[in-house]
């Protein structure tokens, strides 16, 4: 599927999942309250499909998929006929319209507990946390070796490559000195810090990564298959063969010699490369070959293919994949709030703000990862949704639970002019992060 048309279809996927079931909830502890629920509408505008049930809900799919509502039977709204009062949403009990408002964003944290829980008894593939620093970066700088594995990080225990990056994205959000313990090649066990302290202030967190140049490992130099008909086979290079040098020059990893062979042929094709075989060095000379491979850039080519990096599989019973898929939600709640604690205070820069064009590129990336990839992608972002929605911004479900606190606190309900001067304000509010998410999103893809 076409990339463009690929992220549009998988974000309307996301959104009509994940906006059903938040609105599900509303929906549910609404009857369950007594409510009259007057329309379940997926999506905003006009409706494309629509019915009323028996229970007098006229359910709607309509033409904008970026949200949803639930209308129920509002005295604020007009009048409401004698014998529905019992049923009308304001004539509730305060406890009865806390539990409809939080039920939206309660749903959507028992969406990330089950599509945690499935994600992990489907098993989930992922890099090995085996890592290597770019040079003079800060990985570098804090004693990064190439082929070091990461045993935990900020504390926490790390078996994949994803878990890493989770935690280090968040502390590179505050630009705080980031502890983690390391196991080199030969088995020896390390104690380092990210000096992420020394991170310039005000910047994405994607330039962060540039500027701390930490990276997963670089295959080793090793001919994991050489192509039959190819330069390198043609030479008597053989599948496994170790990868000494290019013209007397050394190739550390299965990168650096890939840069040897283009940097030596563009002198000539013609290339002195030793090889070791069962203990044994064999001088082999093989003439790179001028062409393009699977639809990559024009280039010198030997027909060497590289190793697969080392994968984990993370996958567990259902009873232990509950217990992960708790722990799962807990660390990353904690996260999105301390990522959204350092945005408010100023200490992590807006630009790291995205929005739909952001979610739609991740959707179609995670799903064409496979199921268990889109599931934790689903997790992730119903997770944030409850959590958003949960601000205390009026037009929120956060918003309207501040409301009903005062309520509590003072005995009577918040006046309607409070309410309405509330509502401009958090649509101001609503719009300003959406216009910086905007923006930030045209950014990427134009530096992109």
């Amino acid at each position: 599927m076409n990339s463009f048309f690929g992220s549009i279809f998988w974000l309307i996927v996301t959104l009509g999942v994940l906006v059903t079931f938040h609105e599900f909830g509303h929906y549910w502890v609404a009857r369950r309250c007594g409510v009259k629920v007057l329309r379940f509408s997926v999506g905003f505008g006009k409706a494309i499909w629509k019915r009323t049930g028996r229970d007098g809900t006229e359910y709607q799919i309509a033409s904008i998929p970026l949200g949803g509502y639930v209308k129920m039977l509002d005295a604020r709204e007009g009048e409401v006929d004698p014998a529905l009062r019992d049923q009308e949403f304001t004539g509730k009990t305060v406890w009865q319209r806390i539990a409809i408002v939080a039920a939206g964003p309660g749903f959507n944290v028992i969406f990330t507990l089950a599509a945690f829980w499935l994600m992990f008894m489907l098993g989930r593939q992922d890099v090995a946390p085996m890592i290597s620093a770019t040079p003079q970066s800060l990985a570098a700088k804090a004693g990064i070796l190439p082929g070091d594995r990461i045993l935990s990080i900020g504390g926490q225990d790390v078996t994949t490559w994803g878990d890493s990056l989770d935690v280090l994205a968040n502390a590179m959000l505050g630009r705080t000195p980031l502890p983690m313990s390391v196991r080199d090649s030969d088995g020896r066990t390390r104690q380092l810090v990210l000096p992420l302290d020394q991170l310039p202030a005000g910047q994405p967190i994607e330039q962060y990564f540039g500027k701390l140049g930490l990276q997963p490992a670089s295959p080793p130099a090793i001919a994991a298959t050489v192509n039959a008909g190819q330069p390198a086979a043609l030479a008597g290079m053989q599948g496994g063969d170790k990868l000494i040098s290019v013209n007397g020059q050394p190739a550390a990893d299965f990168v650096s010699f890939g840069k040897l062979v283009q940097a030596d042929a563009v002198k000539s094709p013609k290339l002195d490369v030793v090889v070791e075989r069962n203990g044994q060095t064999k001088n082999l000379s093989v003439t790179a070959r001028w062409e393009s491979l699977q639809g990559q850039p024009i280039k010198w080519v030997m027909g060497v293919g590289a190793p697969l990096p080392e994968t984990v599989m993370v996958r567990y019973g259902p009873i232990k994949a509950f217990g992960a898929a708790l722990q799962s939600t807990w660390r990353n709640a904690a996260q999105t709030f301390s990522m959204l604690g350092k945005l408010i205070s100023g200490r992590a820069s807006t630009q790291n703000l995205h929005g739909v064009i952001g979610i739609a590129r991740v959707a179609n990336a995670s799903a064409g990862m496979g199921l268990a990839s889109f599931l934790q992608f689903l997790a992730l972002v119903s997770l944030s949704l409850a959590i958003l929605n949960l601000l205390p911004i009026p037009v929120l479900d956060g918003g309207h639970l501040l409301y009903y606190l005062i309520e509590l606190i003072k005995g009577s309900p918040v006046s309607e002019q409070a309410m309405i001067v509330g509502q401009y304000i958090g649509l101001a509010l609503l719009f300003t992060f959406m216009g910086l998410a905007f923006y930030n999103d045209i950014h990427g893809i134009l530096l992109s």
